[in-house]
Order: structure tokens, then C-alpha cells, then sequence
């Protein structure tokens, strides 16, 4: 049986279908003032997949109001590029905010550069969501009226990494992080976490982000032999640092965050990808309210780029700023006003709502082992079942 949003959205878009023959067929629709929305995410560079499946799931946002015709506005979607690069997303947020024809936007999948242009947002005024990024500051930091987000954060994430490490029967892991503020949120929040619950870490390392060689900091934790080796980060580093263990012969388990919770992490290591743990926040896609909704409409499009894991984020956070200007109009001082009013809304990620800072209150996290190929909920997993070991595990 579907979801009540799912139902309900499949009759607006049958009679959104029906509406556009009949105007084809009458020789023209009434035409609706046009309306600028934006997208930003990482279009190019390493994590480009997961940015686009966020413009694609966006766009499909966009593309189902317009086939609406209860719509009031027509929209047009503005897509940048922030290459999940700080200096360069607070030049395109810049860019996108002093543009006063656009209305609001959903943007960022990295936490660098989302937590770099907050500030961008509330200068001039524009209305974000953010849809992928996970670093806490990045609404707590500050209480911007302007910014807020519909995924969660990476302090939840964190818990539940270390709750299941430790449940599993592990007592020490090494961390190693990008030095970016994603990298070093994450090793904040898991070593806290895990130490809280009685684990050790035996050592942390930070990298670059475009490091290509991990050699000297992998020698260093093969000689503390941990059972676990923690990663906050990327997906490009993720793969490289999981190749180089196996070249060393490190064993221990590689247990990463959302950043490598990504089709590319899988394709880019083959079998090596085997028993990886990683943590999302959100159920899978097609557990969602609205996903299997969602995952129609976005296999109906033939893109070459699938959503990945935050995909249903973006389409969601967009079409909580498309309903936003419909009920009050293309007024960034409104949209930002009833963003605010934000509570128990429904959408295809389920209920949102947003706290006094802009924050969704997620509280599901996905706990994720890679298994024969795939990104597999560990409780469905064979590694959960006994079935199959992860180094160590007993």
C-alpha cells in the first residue's frame, strides 16, 4: 500500500499529464511567471557522482511542479559547481545569492564547503537547504535564519558507528581524517564516542585530502595492530587508503561515514570493497516513505548517474523550498519565514522537521557492511547472521 505523500503525488502528476495534453491538444497553457530556484554540489572533481545524482534529483523536483498545473509559478533551476572545494563554493554561493532573481536553493554535499559559506547566505539574505552534508556546525554553529538542512548530522552517525564496533566486540581502532572540517568533525564526534563506551584508539592520523600516498601513516598503524581502522572522509581518499592497507597486509576492518557510502567507493575498489562498514543518516532509498516513488521517477529520466545516497536529500530539501515560494511567493524574507515553521512535514525521506536552528530532527541512522558488492543493511546482512567474518570478528 502506498505512503499518503506517494499517493498523493501520483494524482497531482496524472492530472498534471492530462492537463499538458489537453493544452497541446487546445494549442497552448496559460503561462505562469517563471521563478529562479539554485543547486549547488559538487558537479566536478572526486565525489562528482554523488553531487550529480543530488542535480538530478533536484532537477526531477523541479520537472514535477512544472508538470503540475495546481503550480503557481513556473521554475528554472540555476546549477553551480562547487567541486567540493571551500575557496570555490563561497565564490558560486556568492555568485548565486547577489542574483536576487533566484528565490532559494538546496546546496552543498560536502561539509567544507557548506560550513564555508553560511555565512555567504545569511549576507545577502538567499534561503538554502543544505542536502548532503553532515558536519554539526554547520546549522549550530551559528543561528542563521537562512540556512537550514534536511538530512542529519554526523554526531548520530558517530554514536551509532561506535555502538556497533564495540557491540561486534572490537576495543581499538586507529582513526585517520582529512584535514578539512568534515575529517576532523568525524574524528571528534567517533572518538569521543567510542572511547565513551570503553574502546581505546591507538592512534590518529590526519591527511590531506588530495594525498595520493598513505604509506608512512599505514606502517605506523600496522605496527600498532588495531582491529578496526576508522576513516572520516571521501570517498577518493576512502578507496585509496583501503587499497594501500591491502598492499601492506594491514587486516583490520575499514570502517568509514557517510562520505563513502557511495557506488563509487564500490566500483573503485571491486572485491577489496568486502566487509567495509559505513553509517548513514535516513533509511536506504527504497525503505523511504517515498522512495520507491522516487525511484521510479528518477529511473524514468535514463540519467547516467544514479541518485546515490543522499539523492531523495536533494530532491526533498528542493521541494521544500518549491512549496515554500508556492504558498508564499517568490519573497526570500517569506521563504525564509515559513522554512521556519517547518514541523512534521511530509516528504519522501518522511516527516521533517526543522529545530530553532535550522536543523532536521533525523533520528534514524543506517548501519551499512559492503557484501558482495552492494552497500547491504548490516541487520540483513550475513555478517550480522553469522554467516560470514569480518576480521576479528568473533
Amino acid at each position: 500500500m502506498l505512503e499518503e505523500w506517494e499517493m498523493l503525488t501520483r494524482t497531482k502528476i496524472t492530472v498534471a499529464l492530462a492537463a499538458l495534453a489537453f493544452a497541446g491538444f487546445s494549442g497552448g497553457a496559460i503561462a505562469k511567471d517563471k521563478v529562479k530556484v539554485g543547486f549547488i554540489g559538487p558537479i566536478t572533481g572526486g565525489v562528482s557522482a554523488n553531487g550529480l545524482g543530488g542535480r538530478n534529483s533536484a532537477d526531477l523536483a523541479v520537472k514535477l511542479r512544472n508538470a503540475d498545473p495546481k503550480s503557481k509559478y513556473e521554475y528554472e533551476l540555476v546549477v553551480l559547481d562547487d567541486e567540493c572545494k571551500p575557496n570555490v563554493a563561497v565564490q558560486v554561493a556568492t555568485k548565486m545569492a547577489a542574483d536576487k532573481e533566484i528565490i532559494g536553493a538546496a546546496t552543498h554535499y560536502c561539509s567544507s564547503t557548506a560550513i564555508a559559506t553560511v555565512d555567504v547566505y545569511h549576507k545577502f539574505g538567499l534561503p538554502v537547504i543544505v542536502w548532503g552534508a553532515v558536519l554539526p556546525d554547520i546549522t549550530y554553529r551559528n543561528k542563521y535564519a537562512e540556512v537550514h538542512r534536511v538530512n542529519g548530522t554526523m554526531i548520530n552517525q558517530n554514536d551509532a558507528n561506535a555502538d556497533l564496533i564495540y557491540k561486534i566486540g572490537y576495543r581499538n581502532a586507529a582513526v585517520i581524517h582529512d584535514t578539512t572540517d568534515y575529517g576532523k568533525g568525524h574524528n571528534e564526534y567517533f572518538t569521543k564516542a567510542f572511547t565513551k563506551l570503553g574502546g581505546k584508539i591507538v592512534g590518529t592520523f590526519g591527511v590531506t585530502a588530495d594525498q595520493q600516498d598513505f604509506t608512512a601513516e599505514l606502517t605506523q598503524i600496522k605496527a600498532l595492530n588495531p582491529e578496526v581502522i576508522y576513516f572520516g572522509g571521501l570517498t577518493p581518499i576512502g578507496v585509496r587508503i583501503r587499497s594501500q592497507m591491502d598492499k601492506l597486509g594491514i587486516k583490520a576492518v575499514f570502517d568509514g561515514t557517510s562520505g563513502i557510502v557511495s557506488d563509487a567507493f564500490i566500483q573503485g575498489l571491486g572485491p577489496l570493497a568486502e566487509g567495509v562498514l559505513a553509517f548513514r543518516e535516513g533509511a536506504p532509498t527504497e525503505k523511504l516513505p517515498g522512495g520507491k516513488f522516487f525511484m521510479e521517477k528518477y529511473d524514468a529520466q535514463k540519467s547516467d548517474t544514479p541518485p546515490e545516497a543522499y539523492g531523495a536529500f536533494a530532491f526533498a530539501a528542493m521541494d521544500l523550498v518549491l512549496g515554500a515560494i508556492e504558498k508564499v511567493g517568490p519573497d526570500r524574507k517569506k521563504v525564509i519565514a515559513d522554512l521556519a515553521n517547518v514541523k512534521d512535514r511530509d516528504s519522501i525521506v518522511g516527516k521533517i522537521t526543522f529545530d530553532d536552528h535550522g536543523q532536521n530532527t533525523v533520528a534514524v541512522i543506517t548501519k551499512y557492511v559492503v557484501q558482495d558488492g552492494k552497500f547491504v543493511e548490516w541487520d540483513d546482512s550475513d555478517y550480522a547472521k553469522g554467516k560470514r567474518k569480518l576480521p576479528g570478528q568473533k
